[in-house]
């Protein structure tokens, strides 16, 4: 057997950086899904009877917000035929309606994608205090302690 020593002030401070990153990710998490959904629900956007789920909701999350753009999608394309903007005639009197849902769609998305950040900004930040809080209780308060280990030629 042989004896390493373990630093373990190094361990403790990482541990508390981890500590300290995971609850600033946490708080940052929260603060841009409230952000988010604030802003959604500024935009007051009820969600139509004919969309596959939360008909007569107000749009206030992701998932609302990813029903709401294929419900415009679905009303954009029946108003242009079928076509899609990029299909449509410049001419075409549908292509403003078209273009004004296809700008929808992407804002929608767009919040649909920043939930989903803010939601892998929290769980990180959860899994970082978790780990840091398992390195603090691992490691000895005392600046370094001996350790037995198995060596091969001890």
């Amino acid at each position: 057997m042989s004896t390493t020593l373990v630093n373990t002030k190094a361990v403790r401070l990482i541990a508390v950086l981890l500590m300290v990153a995971g609850v600033v990710l946490v708080a940052g998490g929260a603060a841009t899904w409230i952000t988010v959904r604030s802003q959604l629900v500024a935009e007051n956007i009820t969600i139509p009877d004919d969309a596959m789920a939360f008909a007569g909701k107000t749009v206030d999350g992701p998932l609302d917000a990813y029903v709401q753009a294929d419900i415009i999608n679905k009303h954009a394309l029946e108003g242009s035929g079928g076509k899609t903007y990029a299909e449509l005639d410049r001419e075409d009197p549908a292509r403003g309606s078209v273009m004004n849902g296809s700008f929808l769609r992407a804002s929608l998305f767009t919040s649909v994608i920043a939930f989903g950040v803010a939601a892998f900004a929290a769980g990180m930040g959860v899994l970082f205090v978790a780990t840091g809080y398992a390195l603090r209780a691992l490691v000895p308060a005392t600046a370094a302690a001996p350790r037995q280990t198995v060596g091969a030629g001890a």
